[in-house]
């Protein structure tokens, strides 16, 4: 491993110490194991989500930010829409007045629920609907963040991060999903070229499958596995795959590279940046289940 990449991923907890960080959708799920990493590195982390109380899953931002504060970060929670532009507006306003910088934002809210009801349909039993749930939430709220996040981020030459998906260069779920991941990825390209004359690094992020909570209510078989079938694309054995805390590893590798512009405007996957820089999962591993 080079002097580099040692300095990078051992670096200490305080690697991140005085920065701040957005990650939005950080309840649960992917979201949440991005925002706890962040904070494990000492950074301050604005955390979004609508859940203020637990629900059918458990998590809120109130949750999260708690559990980043344990992990020697500032956790803040804001409940935040991402619907609502005037709501989104404010909380950049809000980073600016109370901090004066932004040097992290994860553009990560997604409504996993609502997709998983069309896994593995043919487009004509995806109703219109599911289109426009999919680009409001999955594309177009990433986008308004990142309006609204632009200007300090390039005041800090800072770090913007779509958590996207491989659906972006293959059939993965259905048809609106694959679409969408790939505008997502579009985007980031665009924006990297956008931020070309600045210092502000632009990367999606392809996570693989993630063992959130969603899957967790998956129950064990006869034989002590939790397996989830894909409907199209396999079955896949969830002792396997990564836990939310792995992404997390990657954005804080990236969020500590001095030489991260390298990779603006383009997709990588959380195992090769793993592979790359060093770090593995909480157990050790560096899982590939994409």
């Amino acid at each position: 491993m080079s002097e580099r990449t040692e300095r990078i991923i051992h670096a200490e907890h305080g690697a991140l110490r005085n920065r701040v960080a957005v990650v939005t959708g950080a309840s649960r799920g992917i979201g949440k194991g991005i925002a706890l990493e962040l904070g494990a590195a000492g950074a301050t982390v604005f955390v979004t989500g609508r859940s203020a109380t637990p629900g059918r899953l458990p998590g809120t931002v109130h949750d999260t930010a708690a559990e980043i504060d344990k992990l020697g970060g500032t956790g803040i929670p804001v409940v935040c829409d991402h619907r609502d532009d005037d709501a989104v507006r404010r909380l950049f306003e809000r980073v600016r007045a109370e901090h004066g910088r932004l040097d992290v934002l994860v553009n990560n809210v997604y409504n996993s629920p609502a997709a998983a009801r069309w896994l593995g349909k043919p487009f004509w039993e995806v109703p219109p609907s599911a289109w426009d749930e999919t680009f409001d939430i999955g594309v177009r709220s990433h986008y308004v963040a990142a309006v609204f996040a632009a200007p300090l981020l390039i005041e800090s030459a800072g770090l913007i991060v779509n958590v996207s998906s491989p659906g972006a260069e293959r059939y993965m779920h259905n048809a609106v999903y694959g679409v969408a991941k790939t505008a997502l990825d579009r985007l980031t390209a665009d924006l990297a070229h956008d931020l070309a004359a600045t210092q502000a690094t632009v990367i999606s992020l392809w996570p693989g499958i993630v063992n959130t909570e969603l899957l967790q209510l998956i129950p064990a078989d006869a034989q002590g596995r939790r397996l989830v079938t894909l409907p199209g694309e396999g079955t896949f054995d969830l002792d396997t795959a990564e836990t939310p805390r792995f992404p997390g590893r990657a954005v804080v590798a990236l969020a500590t590279d001095p030489n991260r512009r390298t990779r603006t405007g383009s997709a990588h996957r959380v195992a090769d940046l793993a592979a790359h820089y060093g770090f593995t999962d909480v157990d050790g591993r560096i899982p590939r289940t994409d």
